[in-house]
């Protein structure tokens, strides 16, 4: 089927985004795509904070954008907008790179005040890029996702329904979105 870039925008190692987008692949996995992970937080801060456009690691995203059929964009919402080590990363890569994507978009906040940061905040920027087409979206609150010790994770029944809906939904587009080139 696809390949699914799945990019974790979140800069801690334990969040709840990282976790739930984790949890997320092994759906997509099921319904027959590749996916491939890919932690912002990983990726060196000298980088990303110095601009740093031909560095390896960011040379290295950018290829893993280009090959990708989908991206999966998750982000824990702070101060009504995506993550900074996110915007950074998304500012490095080449204008277009989301051209011929599919993309979703995910956020996770404490609050419902800040459900509308995926349209007015995300999206915008996923549509700068070029995106093909940028499906449903969804916000999670995070006292929906629960992250046990030994890895996994339980996300709250109505949650979880809808959720699943919408990665059914980006799976869906998946198999009708032609990919294209990405122009440089």
């Amino acid at each position: 089927m696809a390949t699914v870039l799945s990019v974790s925008g979140s800069p801690s190692a334990t969040s709840r985004t990282g976790r739930l987008l984790r949890h997320l692949d092994q759906r997509l996995i099921a319904q027959g795509h590749e996916v491939v992970p890919l932690d912002v937080r990983t990726v060196p801060a000298e980088a990303l904070l110095g601009a740093d456009f031909r560095h390896p690691a960011i040379v290295e995203a950018a290829e893993l954008f280009a090959r990708a059929d989908g991206v999966v964009v998750g982000t824990p919402v702070y101060k009504a907008s995506y993550s900074g080590v996110l915007k950074a990363l998304l500012d490095l890569l080449p204008q277009y790179a989301l051209t011929g994507k599919t993309v979703l978009p995910l956020a996770t906040g404490g609050s419902v005040a800040h459900v509308l940061a995926i349209d007015y905040a995300l999206r915008p920027v996923l549509n700068s890029m070029g995106a093909t087409h940028i499906v449903q979206g969804w916000f999670t609150l995070d006292k929906d996702i629960t992250a046990h010790e030994d890895g996994s994770l339980t996300v709250a029944p109505a949650a979880a329904e809808a959720l699943g809906q919408v990665v059914d939904q980006f799976s869906t587009a998946l198999g009708r979105t032609p990919h294209l080139a990405a122009a440089s």
